[in-house]
């Protein structure tokens, strides 16, 4: 057990303080909806505040948002001989000079030293980048500024499609509403899986996501994969006849074009392979059903065209980290 795990479980509530830190043009949701749950989280057992929370920014005072409010603070000097639970560092516009900022960084650093977990919201992962708490470390942000991560800390393993990641004492979340999604885990984690159902229920919010759900439509991402949309027909055509045999010859025939042809240009355009490709579609019409339906796993991997059970658990394993039992168990509206 590391150290910083070992403080994690052994801190009192009345010790387990969550600092936020912001800086000016910060998304407002990616604090307060984050906060929301901190702030409201009760222990399961003793029905007692879960955390004291602050929000802090280098030198304290009134912070700017990205909206017509603007943010009260502390200033880091304020918490900088307190022992800290958790660890936030709140994304916005202003990461990306943030993160060139010597003295935010150094201040994150800092308080990084005193704290047992540390976590970004959305862009936000660039401060912990510069600060160089990434640093051979799995992390994601918002899908628009996985490429930037990537580019400016070449020894983050930068992730684009989860929600949210946890690497030992480090969590990273994706955009916006993802930062509440990372703070019910957790609030799971620390105060157990009754807690945080609570909070989301009391938020309106209909399930506790995993890390495992991706942060953005697949369509939306095919979309803009495939800018000039030369393969959005033959998509929309996969996504009905998602239960057929659907070989690379059958794809290519769609199109009127060559398998061989075909492989290779759907490989350049979309950057995975047809089989690739409509492994995943038929991933996210068995994530439909198993949303939304009480339909059994074999009649869905036959409806999905996985053909059986097996091929279908193996398929979400492979790509979801979660079986589609659980998938189901985590995710399904009732």
């Amino acid at each position: 057990m590391t150290s910083k795990t070992a403080k994690l479980r052994t801190t009192t509530r009345s010790k387990r303080l969550v600092v936020f830190v912001v800086y000016p043009d910060i998304v407002l949701l990616d604090l307060v909806g984050p906060l929301q749950v901190f702030s409201h989280a009760l222990d399961s057992k003793t029905k007692d505040k879960g955390y004291e929370c602050a929000v802090v920014s280098v030198a304290g005072g009134l912070t700017k948002t990205n909206t017509v409010v603007s943010i009260p603070t502390l200033s880091v000097s304020d918490v900088s001989d307190r022992d800290i639970h958790t660890l936030v560092v709140v994304g916005g516009d202003g990461a990306i000079p943030g993160m060139h900022d010597p003295v935010l960084v150094e201040a994150v650093q800092e308080l990084a030293e005193k704290a047992a977990r540390v976590c970004s919201v959305c862009s936000g992962a660039l401060i912990l980048g510069a600060a160089g708490l990434l640093d051979g470390r799995r992390a994601v942000t918002h899908w628009d500024d996985c490429k930037m991560l990537a580019e400016e800390f070449p020894q983050v393993q930068v992730e684009l499609d989860p929600i949210f990641i946890k690497d030992g004492d480090t969590w990273t979340s994706a955009g916006i509403t993802a930062g509440i999604d990372m703070a019910l885990a957790i609030t799971s984690e620390d105060l157990g899986r009754q807690s945080a159902l609570e909070i989301a229920r009391s938020m309106v919010a209909q399930m506790v996501r995993s890390g495992g759900q991706s942060q953005y439509s697949p369509t939306l991402g095919r979309q803009l994969t495939d800018r000039a949309g030369r393969f959005e027909g033959l998509h929309s055509w996969v996504a009905d006849n998602i239960a057929s045999t659907l070989t690379v010859e059958t794809l290519a025939d769609q199109v009127g074009m060559s398998a061989r042809n075909f492989a290779r240009a759907y490989a350049n355009t979309m950057g995975k392979t047809p089989a690739k490709a409509v492994e995943a579609m038929r991933i996210e019409s068995a994530q439909d059903f198993l949303e939304s339906t009480p339909k059994s796993l074999k009649e869905i991997a036959v409806a999905c065209g996985f053909k059986d059970e097996d091929r279908m658990r193996r398929a979400f394993l492979r790509t979801l980290n979660v079986s589609p039992s659980e998938y189901r168990r985590n995710f399904q509206v009732r």
